[in-house]
Order: structure tokens, then sequence, then C-alpha cells
């Protein structure tokens, strides 16, 4: 572990990044962009377009490491290049900026309130590459749709594949999503909050995870997970609030940081000018720092 950027990721200040849309929301994310479906013949040629557009993003001048932390990354951003440099010695060398990696694969169907990750039968290879390529940590994202037996199963199921990480030699983000849309949302929370402090006390005292949470209804309520020795950080995702409600709660919750994806790119498009899209990423980038510096 690169103990430069732990103690980025502890105490510095900024926000994580998350340009890792995979497979599935890619399509979404370059609509969103400017760019239609019938823009590429191939899966290939559509993460040819992505890569593209994420390269546009990392390469601005504005994303920098004042107000950036750490970035994460979809694995074909892994093993891609930024300007000759493979994307995570162009993040941390050039820029300055902890590179991290997304290693789910997506949702299985809900069960019991939630939806848990689906089978990884090649995380230890992924693992070992991502070391390689110098990946500082990992995230892998579950969802929660209402309080019960699947918070318990969320949680358990998201420490188990945590230690297999952390024997790695990297430290994983533990992205347990509760629904914005939950019609029990604060119950499902307060359940959370005990099922993550129960894994918590699975590990060792070396052992360190961060967090990515949904901003939750009572402010300040992950504030024992904040100052928690095993936790590094916690960020919250923005989960489909707009970008001025989501910095509006983050705001509210004190040594919490964004981890923002959608929110991030509001608004940029492939047709604008380099001035007008660093532009908007600036303003962006400004909003969401200015949210996370409390």
């Amino acid at each position: 572990m690169n103990s430069e950027q732990l103690e980025r990721m502890r105490r510095g200040a900024g926000f994580v990044a998350a340009l890792d849309q995979s497979g599935g929301s890619t399509p979404k994310a370059l609509r969103l962009y400017g760019v239609p479906e019938d823009s590429w013949a191939s899966e290939a040629e559509m993460f040819d377009l992505v890569h593209e557009m994420r390269t546009r993003i990392m390469t601005s001048p504005v994303f920098t490491s004042e107000r950036i932390l750490a970035a994460i990354l979809f694995e074909m951003t892994m093993d891609r290049e930024v300007e000759g440099r493979p994307t995570a010695d162009y993040l941390w060398d050039v820029k300055g900026i902890v590179p991290i990696l997304k290693v789910d694969k997506g949702l299985q169907d809900e069960e019991h309130g939630a939806r848990l990750m689906k089978p990884m039968p090649d995380l230890d290879a992924l693992l070992a590459r991502a070391v390689d390529k110098h990946i500082f940590g990992t995230k892998m994202r579950s969802v929660i749709l209402l309080p019960g037996a699947g918070v318990a199963a969320v949680a358990a199921q998201q420490f188990e594949v945590a230690r297999r990480i952390i024997a790695s030699g990297l430290v994983p983000i533990i992205e347990p999503e509760i629904d914005i849309h939950s019609p029990q949302k604060r119950e499902a929370e307060v359940e959370l909050k005990e099922a993550l402090h129960a894994g918590l006390d699975t590990l060792g005292p070396d052992d360190l995870v961060m967090f990515k949470l949904t901003p939750p209804e009572e402010d300040d309520f992950y504030a024992d997970l904040v100052a928690h020795p095993n936790v590094v950080r916690v960020v919250f995702l923005s989960g489909g609030y707009s970008r001025e409600e989501a910095n509006a709660r983050l705001a509210r919750n004190h040594g919490v940081v964004a981890s923002f994806s959608r929110a991030l790119t509001e608004g940029l498009s492939a047709q604008q000018s380099d001035e007008e899209f660093d532009a908007m990423l600036d303003a962006s980038i400004r909003s969401i720092a200015e949210a996370s510096a409390t």
C-alpha cells in the first residue's frame, strides 16, 4: 500500500470522482454526454467513446488534486492509457489523484428487499492486476430497498469480499447504497449502521476500509463511522439526487466527502468546446468540493 496515498485519502481535501460507469450504464452516460447510441457499431467502439469522455475529464486543467482526492475507474479504464501512461499512473504521477478500481460485476435480482452483488469468480486475478497497475483501493456496490433481512445479507457479503481485498493489499470501499426512494429509508439506515459496526468488529486492528453511503435522513448520522479507527474515509454517493440536493445533504454531514458520478458530469457535452467543457466541469467540481469541505 502506498503510504502517501493512504495519508491523502485519510486527511486530504476534496472529493472522490466516480468515473466507473460499466457496460450496463455506459450507453446512458454517453447519451447524457451528447453521444447517441447510433454513434457506435460494437461494444469495443462504445468503450472507445467512453474512454475519450473520461480522458477529456481527467486531462482537463480543472481536474486537479486541489479538489479531487481520488478517481474510481472501470476495469477497462484501468487497462487503458491516458497521454501514453497507464491510467492509474497518469492519475497519481501527473495529477496527484489516488486511483481506485470498481471490482463488482453488477447486481443480483432483488431478494428480501435488497440486491446483492453478483458472484465475482475472477476477483483474485483482478486484484492481482490492480496491484500491478498501482491501484490503491477498490469499490463494490450493493443496493438496499427496504429494511429487513436483506440489510444484514448485504453487509455480510460486502465484508466477506472486503476481507479478501484487504488481504491483497488494497483498501476496499464498501458501498451498500440505500435507494433514495425507499419508503422506509430511515429505518433501513438504522439497520445498516448496526450491520456495518458488526462488520467492522470482524476486522483486525490494522485492516482498513472506506464506506460509500447514501446521504442519510438525519444529519451526521454516520459520524461514529467517520471516527472509527478502521475507517479511512466515509464518502457519499449522489444516488439520483440532483447535484444541488446532493451537495446540500453532503454539506450538512461533517467529515464526509462526495463520491459523485452522474452529479459530477451533469451538463458536460461532447459538443462543447474545450473552453465550455472546462468551465462546466470547473463549476461542478467547485460546488462538490465546497460541499465536501464541512
